[in-house]
């Protein structure tokens, strides 16, 4: 373990603490430091985007592998403090919201931990929609709650698979990399977290109409233990979608949980044959 990130002591500068307002949890155990690391499978030519260095742990430790390193920071204490402490000629600093900027065209990894309040819009952020994907990263490796590592990662009929997991796994393959027990991070949170790993790619089987795809696993997933059958009225007669999910070879009970991302597709365009 070091403490890197813990607040400093030194006389010369004021001492920083997390802030809850910016979910600040600030990681500061080096087994997981090195795992993280490990995962983003570093290149001298790579070009990282790091969300929320905090202090600068895990930035210290890519600096001596990679091109250059462009980190996003909200907390401006947090700024002026890597400003005092990070002099290495391929680090630069932008002070703001990752939701609130353009993504820095230069990079082309992501590796993170990331305010997990926010998890949601800075996966739609890096990765974009169904209808419209973002293709701008090659890896991205985040630290982020276990209960949304777990729904990224499963595979239909987990009890963890979610609407999450099919639209995450229609833009890229999502891998699980390791726990990480709160005690790796200053302050502890109230919740494990996990790293995952998501390498963008074109979709396996493309949906010909993203967005109706979207609106499908949005119904299907909107009450999880309903039957499908009952979630897709507003787009499709009862009878009529047992009669599709049959042909597909899937029981006319089949739960939304139950679909895997090839099967969503293929549901999506036998519905919108209908119409």
């Amino acid at each position: 373990m070091t403490n890197l990130d813990q607040p400093s002591s030194s006389k010369s500068s004021p001492k920083i603490y997390p802030r809850k307002q910016f979910g600040q949890h600030w990681l500061k155990s080096d087994a997981v430091l090195n795992k993280i690391l490990r995962a983003g499978q570093l290149q001298p030519s790579d070009r990282i985007l790091e969300i929320g260095p905090g202090t600068g742990n895990l930035t210290r430790l890519l600096l001596p592998f990679v091109e250059s390193l462009t980190a996003v920071e909200i907390d401006r204490d947090l700024c002026e403090k890597l400003r005092k402490t990070m002099h290495q000629p391929n680090f630069l600093l932008i002070e703001g919201s990752i939701l609130d900027i353009p993504l820095p065209p230069q990079t082309n990894k992501v590796i993170a931990n990331i305010p997990y309040n926010i998890t949601g819009e800075i996966l739609k952020k890096l990765l974009g929609t169904l209808a419209e994907p973002i293709h701008q990263f090659e890896q991205i490796v985040l630290l982020v709650q276990k209960e949304i590592g777990d729904r990224l990662a499963a595979k239909a009929g987990h009890k963890a698979y979610s609407s999450l997991s099919v639209r995450m796994q229609y833009l890229a393959d999502c891998q699980f990399i390791c726990d990480v027990p709160a005690s790796a991070f200053y302050p502890p949170p109230k919740v494990t977290s996990a790293v995952i790993r998501l390498i963008p790619r074109p979709p396996i089987t493309p949906a010909s109409d993203p967005k109706f795809l979207e609106r499908l696993i949005t119904l299907g997933f909107a009450t999880k233990r309903k039957m499908l059958r009952n979630n897709l009225i507003p787009e499709i007669d009862r009878d009529r979608l047992v009669e599709i999910l049959e042909s597909m070879g899937i029981n006319g009970q089949v739960r939304a949980e139950d679909l895997d991302v090839t099967q969503w597709v293929a549901l999506s365009e036998a519905v919108l044959r209908t119409k």
